[in-house]
């Protein structure tokens, strides 16, 4: 499965959104659960949220808890719909796939544009 980093994007919003602590199954149009479960994962393990791994027999099933301080640390990167989309158009422009490191690191540097640094 491809990492889809909108998709990403949109489950930060979401659990910045909630307003208590704790574990949500989070649904998205268009996606099928295994797909927002396997991005939840991938979510985790870049260090951007907690997550609960509550598969069973009958599938990949991971829950979403809070954001961690790097999730709020990318998400106030990729915050911006204009810096979004520049950061998209980059990644496009390098055949689709880059490094999550990288396109933090680029979200960061289109933000300091926009400040003045």
């Amino acid at each position: 499965m491809q990492r889809d980093m909108e998709l990403i994007r949109n489950i930060l919003f979401d659990l910045e959104k909630k307003k208590e602590p704790g574990w949500c199954n989070l649904e998205y149009d268009g996606y099928t659960k295994d797909q927002v479960s396997y991005h939840i994962k991938l979510a985790y393990q870049a260090g951007l949220i907690e997550a609960r791994d509550v598969s069973t027999f009958d599938g990949m099933d991971w829950w979403a808890g809070d954001l961690t301080w790097q999730g709020h640390e990318f998400l106030d990167a990729v915050r911006n719909d204009t810096v979004w989309n520049k950061v998209k158009n980059k990644v496009a422009e390098q055949g689709g796939n880059l490094p999550f490191d990288i396109v933090k690191a680029l979200a960061i540097k289109f933000v300091g544009n926009i400040v003045g640094i």
